[in-house]
């Protein structure tokens, strides 16, 4: 450990990476996510990117920033849906595997609600806990 920390190269990039790695505030916070959001543009599924540690790395830090610091209040299945919807770039007919657009649409609209087997396979699509679809 101790020659990681008189590595001189380690040394001279420390204080540029600090400026977007340590988020201590709003602003840090604000300009991490802005990072985030670069690196989900260059990277997106690539894991063999070069970078791709850096967005990992990026992804843990602003998620523990958030659970101290950031009330997201309470957020309907609906809500989390049109959510990972928009971040992927995805339509209503996107979805098929839930239903026809019109079974999309009067999920998105609140007039149906999700049944376990949607709620299932969105979860398997979007990476996500099921839990994320319950209200």
């Amino acid at each position: 450990m101790v020659k990681m920390i008189d590595n001189p190269v380690i040394k001279k990039s420390w204080p540029v990476v600090e400026n977007f790695l340590l988020i201590h505030n709003k602003r840090e916070y604000e300009r991490a996510v802005e990072t985030l959001n670069v690196l989900l543009d260059e990277i997106s599924d690539d894991e063999d990117h070069p970078l791709h540690g850096l967005l990992e790395v990026m992804g843990t830090l602003i998620e523990h920033y958030e659970e101290e610091h950031v009330d997201l209040g309470p957020v309907s299945g609906i809500d989390a849906l049109k959510y990972l919807m928009e971040e992927h770039n995805l339509h209503q007919d996107d979805l098929s595997e839930i239903g026809s657009q019109g079974v999309v649409s009067e999920i998105l609209n609140g007039k149906r609600q999700l049944n376990v087997n949607q709620i299932k396979k969105l979860s398997e699509r979007f990476k996500v806990s099921p839990e994320v679809f319950f209200d």
